[in-house]
């Protein structure tokens, strides 16, 4: 077969249920003609509303799954079958499903690449359009770090680490054909820890998980009765299973090498985002990020007129500090690096930061084991960066740190989680030359999670 866009032949199905919802549904497979991409159909809704999967259709925050669709008609969980479709060279495909997520099955893509398979593949008219790279993309979030550089076919090195006792690192290499998906990824299984059940149950996630389509890892190995692993790497490739399922977001098969570390599904749409941008390819963006290079200036803002110093400071402008800008602005290193994005809204004055909640943070560990819950103390450190970072990236105030000297009116008012995006909006109530006064709320979509108010000083660093 020449480079052409592909379908399948014939219509396929399969039913099963759900791993998060627990719901039962029925998943029809359709040719589809050129240029129309993977598109799902909620045939069971009133007007059967029909979702692009795309990453423009994202829903969310990410954390176990990818949805896309809207909270009226979503479909959850479409990374298995984004991953067969990535696999087989499947361009094209119309998806009619009767709930809200496509069934798990054994828990890994296989079920789904066979069903595709048994349909046979169709060669269409229109030639097939890769997405190629013209200079690396780099994302990087406390530990997680995805790169992506120029190349003409698309690999993949995968590395996954935990600080477990049975699951510690493991690495994988691999490159993008279909015998190899077919023979090497697609088979791999969704896992899990066994700590993590009750938390995800209490979220309303893993409903229809059991041990027929999930590895579940405990201390001393898998719990689950029949304990065989498919591959001794099983989890790396399932890891790399989901990162391929969300890179077919960008719509288009993509030409590059991937080195991948501690991904997940958050950090790979974060990711797919960059690279979307960096290939000029129109990105939808939330209201909380609207990403640009650092220094770009979008409106004019006020000058903080408290001292000679301060009005001396750059003229106000909206500034985005990626991880790599704030690096660059405040001393703060990992582990303790407690922010992702900084967006100076009004210089001097105001700044929202953002902070993507891993479940692989170290402070989960022991804060608390099955129950893992951000300390609050953490949330009010992370909103003293985002402030910090407004302050030390004026020319004024380069080459100081800033200290704390006194927290009040501290108020917790709901848990983060695993998974959570922490947004963190600060305010300047008072600035001198050597210190002041700052006010800072943190939400998790849209609900105040914390409230502070904190004073800090100014000291140059050799002091």
């Amino acid at each position: 077969m020449s480079d052409k866009q592909k379908t399948i032949a014939a219509s396929v199905h399969i039913e099963g249920i759900g791993l998060h919802t627990g719901n039962i549904s029925t998943i029809t497979f359709k040719p589809a003609a050129e240029n129309t991409g993977i598109r799902f159909t909620r045939v069971d809704l009133q007007g059967k509303p029909v979702m692009v999967a795309e990453y423009r259709h994202v829903m969310g925050t990410p954390v176990r799954g990818t949805s896309i669709g809207s909270e009226a008609s979503p479909v959850h969980t479409i990374e298995h079958i984004m991953a067969s479709c990535l696999g087989l060279g499947i361009d094209n495909l119309a998806i009619d499903i009767t709930n809200n997520e496509p069934p798990i099955l054994d828990g890994s893509a296989r079920p789904f690449t066979e069903l595709l398979a048994s349909a046979g593949l169709k060669e269409l008219n229109a030639d097939r359009q890769y997405l190629e790279l013209k200079e690396p993309v780099i994302y990087e979030s406390g530990k997680t770090r995805l790169a992506a550089y120029p190349d003409d076919k698309l690999s993949i090195e995968c590395t996954i680490a935990y600080d477990h006792p049975y699951l510690k690192e493991q690495k994988l290499t691999f490159v993008l054909s279909s015998d190899g998906f077919i023979n090497e990824i697609a088979p791999s299984r969704t896992f899990c820890f066994d700590y993590e059940i009750e938390a995800l149950q209490s979220k309303g996630l893993a409903r229809g998980g059991d041990f027929s389509n999930a590895l579940v890892v405990g201390i001393h190995g898998i719990r689950n009765p029949d304990s065989a692993l498919r591959f001794s790497d099983e989890f790396v490739r399932h890891k790399l299973l989901d990162l391929l399922g969300d890179l077919y977001l960008l719509q288009k098969p993509l030409k590059a090498r991937i080195v991948a570390v501690r991904c997940g599904h958050n950090h790979n749409i974060n990711f797919v985002k960059q690279i979307a941008k960096a290939s000029h390819v129109a990105v939808h963006e939330p209201e909380i990020t609207q990403p640009s290079a650092p220094g770009n200036v979008r409106e004019s803002g006020k000058n903080f007129p408290e001292d000679k110093k301060m009005q001396e400071a750059q003229p106000a402008a909206e500034k985005v500090f990626d991880i790599n800008a704030i690096q660059k602005t405040i001393p703060h290193r990992y582990p303790f690096l407690m922010i992702d994005r900084v967006v100076i809204t009004e210089e001097m004055k105001k700044a929202t930061g953002y902070k993507c909640v891993s479940g692989n943070e170290n402070f989960f560990q022991g804060h608390f084991p099955g129950n893992p819950i951000m300390p609050g103390v953490l949330i009010v450190e992370a909103m003293a960066q985002t402030a910090c970072v407004m302050l030390l990236s004026q020319p004024a105030f380069k080459g100081q740190y800033a200290y704390f000297m006194s927290i009040d009116a501290v108020k917790f008012r709901r848990p983060v989680f695993p998974g959570d995006m922490l947004e963190m909006k600060i305010e300047a109530l008072r600035l001198r030359e050597r210190g002041g006064k700052v006010r800072g709320e943190a939400f998790v979509n849209n609900v105040k999670v914390t409230e502070a108010e904190f004073m800090f000083v100014l000291a140059d660093k050799e002091g």
